[in-house]
């Protein structure tokens, strides 16, 4: 009876787990960018009571094979993987972008320049950006956003650099206003936006058309060995799984943006609250099993009166 229970509380907590899991993403179906979660069960831990063992051909005590006689103990977790699959891009005009395809922009809480691997940086499949105070391109949460710096604020062949940074607004590399009117504040930023390139332009006070730089995609070789980092960001460490890690361009071999959009969650609240349901009943099935052991022993113990 004692195993019954055992196996029983087993399966109550991976179905609880289960259940954690599923109201997880059900909570996040509305968080862009957010990757649903996939929950699989394993079975755990096997007394033998009878061994396997082969026939004998002895011809003197020949004897046939028997099969082996095992108890389990339950299930427990198996995995918690995650479904990259992209989410459905939604239109909200502004300095947005969602990338087309895979890979993740780029972002550090700080804005040190180090190894994709081993920097401390986040990767995030939302792109909503805008510029501070001090001009720098950060996220939602302050975060910056890394790329290629442009080499001249004019438009006309407008090169990158080639080394990964944090972005920021140059307004030193801007063109000069000229004429008997101009003046100092005609030279600072009035409006940014990005296109499907990831190059991000700029408007001035003064109407100068300038570039600023191209944000940063980067590739990882397995996303799904990424670890979840909250704000919506994901995050990697020396020895993980998620391979290695390069930054690119933009556009060409490369996935491109879609400039003003923002991709949603990836839930399927269909399969939610279908995996609900059945998560429920097993969970209900190993409690009627605790209870009908309870009962079963609470036999043992009136035999005795």
């Amino acid at each position: 009876m004692l195993r019954a229970m055992d196996s029983a509380v087993a399966g109550l907590r991976a179905h609880q787990n289960k259940l954690d899991v599923i109201s997880n993403n059900i909570a996040n179906v509305n968080t862009n960018g957010f990757k649903a979660q996939n929950y699989t069960f394993k079975d755990t831990m096997y007394q033998t009571s009878n061994a396997s063992a082969g026939a004998s051909d002895d011809k003197d005590n020949a004897v046939g094979g028997t099969n082996a006689s095992q108890y389990g103990y339950g299930s427990v977790m198996g995995s918690i993987s995650l479904d990259m699959t992209t989410g459905t891009p939604s239109y909200v005009g502004g300095f947005n972008a969602a990338i087309d395809g895979s890979g993740f922009f780029i972002t550090n809480v700080s804005n040190a320049a180090g190894d994709l691997k081993t920097g401390n940086y986040g990767f995030t499949r939302v792109g909503q950006f805008n510029v501070d105070s001090s001009g720098n391109i950060v996220n939602a949460d302050g975060s910056f956003v890394y790329g290629y710096a442009a080499t001249t604020g004019t438009n006309a062949q407008v090169t990158f650099d080639t080394k990964l940074a944090a972005l920021k607004v140059d307004s030193s590399k801007f063109p000069k206003a000229t004429g008997s009117t101009a003046d100092a504040n005609q030279n600072a930023l009035q409006s940014v936006e990005i296109d499907n390139q990831g190059t991000i332009k700029g408007v001035t006070t003064g109407g100068q058309s300038v570039t600023i730089g191209r944000v940063a995609i980067a590739m990882v070789e397995n996303p799904n060995g990424l670890t979840k980092g909250g704000s919506n960001t994901f995050n990697t460490k020396p020895g993980d799984n998620a391979g290695d890690i390069t930054a690119v361009q933009p556009g060409g071999t490369h996935p491109g943006l879609m400039a003003g959009y923002l991709e949603s969650s990836n839930v399927d609240m269909a399969k939610e609250f279908s995996d609900m349901i059945t998560a429920e009943r097993g969970f209900q099935a190993n409690s009627k099993i605790i209870t009908v052991s309870d009962e079963v022993l609470q036999e043992l113990v009136n035999m005795k009166r």
